[in-house]
């Protein structure tokens, strides 16, 4: 997300119109979850156009009536809907998210390859699954594997295992414990772009220590000439751009030439809410 309520006067000035823009200074990408409920109309595709940065990346979700409802299977049409829909920040986007159900298991990989097969090359795509026959010990994880790495397509690796851990503190932490996938990991580019959604702690404080695999594994994929994605949330995303900083900065200790990110707009010279008391 690029807003959220309660970034209003702690990370965002209070001018919600401007919300994608603020965002950018903070982060130089985004998971675009609105796409995944509605094709968003020219207006709205304009303004995003108008807000975002040259070096801004969108990483959309197709709509959930390609992959939730149709599940991959006679939607060439509603692709091709999406596509043009977003054409003016087709510059800006980074891998598009085919994010599937929980329900598609490794007996629907024929129509995930089908549906791979005629993807358009001019665009970047990351397929996100949540069946356990796609992870380690899964009869279809290599062929999965194999099927993505063919057309260069990126495997999205969710990691909720800091939620899993505990404790939990919070009513969102606690929500998000009974919601969330919970599944194992295995840290395989499958495209030049991998993308990691890692799912932490409320207190920002206790996930550096859950973060270390992926430190190391996004300065091996970097050193190897690959351009990764990470997006961090938390159950309540209150803080997530500065969890998402943090994270990028530890990077940059193990890559030296890490491209800086942009110095962050804000109403408070309040920076480092590692150490804030949550009274803020």
């Amino acid at each position: 997300m690029w807003s959220h309520p309660q970034w209003s006067g702690r990370h965002l000035r209070s001018d919600s119109t401007d919300s994608l823009s603020q965002y950018a200074t903070w982060c130089n990408a985004v998971e675009g979850n609105t796409t995944f409920y509605a094709v968003p109309n020219a207006a709205t595709v304009q303004r995003w156009a108008e807000q975002a940065p040259e070096d801004f990346r969108f990483c959309f979700k197709l709509p959930r009536l390609i992959t939730h409802d149709r599940k991959l299977r006679n939607a060439d049409q509603d692709l091709a809907e999406f596509l043009h829909a977003i054409e003016p920040v087709a510059d800006r986007c980074g891998p598009l998210l085919i994010q599937l159900p929980p329900s598609f298991s490794g007996a629907d990989l024929p129509a995930l390859t089908a549906f791979a097969e005629q993807l358009p090359g001019d665009w970047l795509w990351a397929v996100e699954v949540r069946h356990l026959d796609f992870f380690p010990g899964g009869e279809a994880e290599r062929e999965l594997n194999d099927t993505l790495a063919r057309r260069a397509v990126n495997r999205v690796l969710l990691d909720s295992r800091p939620l899993f851990a505990g404790p939990r503190e919070t009513p969102g932490e606690v929500e998000a414990f009974e919601n969330k996938p919970h599944l194992p990991i295995r840290p395989v580019a499958t495209g030049p772009h991998p993308i990691v959604r890692f799912i932490g702690r409320t207190d920002l404080a206790a996930n550096p220590a859950h973060w270390g695999q992926w430190l190391d594994k996004v300065a091996e994929w970097l050193t190897a000439g690959l351009e990764p994605f990470f997006f961090a949330h938390t159950p309540d995303n209150i803080d997530a751009p500065v969890l998402n900083r943090s994270f990028h900065a530890a990077v940059a200790e193990l890559i030296g030439d890490l491209q800086p990110l942009p110095t962050p707009v804000t109403p408070s010279s309040q920076m480092d809410l590692f150490n804030d008391d949550r009274s803020a």
